[in-house]
């Protein structure tokens, strides 16, 4: 169970990651754009 458990929680971080990269990119292209 203690696996299960470190397995979610990395899954978790790298969703975390994913999404800061999603909003840096964004944000970045938003920038480009004005």
């Amino acid at each position: 169970s203690r696996l299960v458990r470190k397995t979610l929680s990395f899954s978790k971080s790298v969703e975390n990651h994913i999404g800061a990269l999603w909003y840096f990119i964004h944000h970045y292209n938003a920038s480009l754009l004005v």
